[in-house]
């Protein structure tokens, strides 16, 4: 009985034994091992050599404990957006906002780790950033700020690339999103164009007076024609068109009357002085 104890005592002790050496295992090759996922890469920092120059990919990689630790950089391309304050060339102040896309340069990854770190994006961009907006626009007036877009877009781009560039950053887009002027310069804008809304009005209300004008000199000049061929035209014919208008007049203002519930009788005698009227004419 007593040696079948020592056996189960003596087989627990191996095992437990064997189970603390997988356990050391198991740690040991936790330490030595590190894993890059997907989009990132990996600067290795030995403790004797210093950063090493070669980067590790995506993949689990095998490193020495305690003499390397791995600093995990993400190479994807991420937006900035920043924001700056700059004054035109004729000292009018604008308010800018800049979004950029940038990403590290990958063959470049040791040296942004020995002179920047991990966190180089937040400490070049803006400082770079709000350096080019100011330079840049600087060179135009508030006006040609808008006029000119495009052209002040492009100028900030490729500046924006060049400086980010001695900082081994790449940036795949640069973008204005947002301009904005003072206050100042915003009611004088306001105030240039109800000014410029009023000269035109001005101008049309001057080409239309013009234009009546014109209309009633040709009108007054047709009237003179007319009545000059009138005059011409009774002068060789006499006055039988005149009596015809008379008498035409005179039936349209006689059927009038005969029409009207207001006329109850007709008076006795000569009643064409009341529905012709013919009698001053002769």
């Amino acid at each position: 009985m007593a040696g079948g104890v020592r056996a189960a005592v003596a087989l627990l002790t191996k095992v437990a034994k064997v189970a603390a050496g997988l356990g050391v295992a198991a740690s040991a090759a936790s330490t030595a091992l590190y894993t890059v996922d997907g989009g990132e890469r990996a600067v290795i920092f030995d403790r004797f050599r210093g950063v090493l120059p070669e980067t590790s990919s995506e993949g689990t990689h095998f490193l020495v404990p305690w003499l390397q630790k791995p600093f995990i950089f993400d190479i994807r391309t991420r937006p900035h957006s920043f924001s700056s304050t700059s004054g035109t060339k004729d000292l009018q102040m604008v308010s800018l906002t800049l979004r950029v896309l940038a990403r590290p340069d990958v063959e470049r990854l040791p040296d942004i780790f020995t002179s920047l770190g991990l966190e180089y994006d937040e400490k070049v961009l803006p400082s770079i950033g709000n350096e080019v907006l100011k330079a840049v626009v600087a060179q135009f007036n508030a006006d040609q700020l808008l006029t000119e877009r495009p052209h002040v877009s492009a100028l900030v781009r490729d500046a924006l690339i060049r400086r980010a560039r001695e900082f081994n950053i790449v940036l795949d887009d640069v973008a204005i999103t947002h301009l904005a002027y003072g206050p100042e310069f915003s009611q004088a804008v306001e105030k240039k164009q109800v000014a410029q809304q009023e000269a035109e009005r001005s101008r049309f209300l001057v080409a239309r007076a013009e234009q009546e004008r014109r209309a009633a000199i040709v009108r007054a000049e047709g009237e003179s024609e007319s009545a000059r061929l009138i005059s011409e035209a009774t002068a060789a014919a006499g006055n039988g068109l005149i009596e015809l208008r008379r008498i035409e007049a005179a039936k349209e203002i006689a059927a009038e009357l005969a029409r009207s519930p207001n006329v109850s009788y007709i008076p006795a005698g000569d009643s064409s002085q009341m529905l012709l009227g013919l009698s001053g004419a002769r």
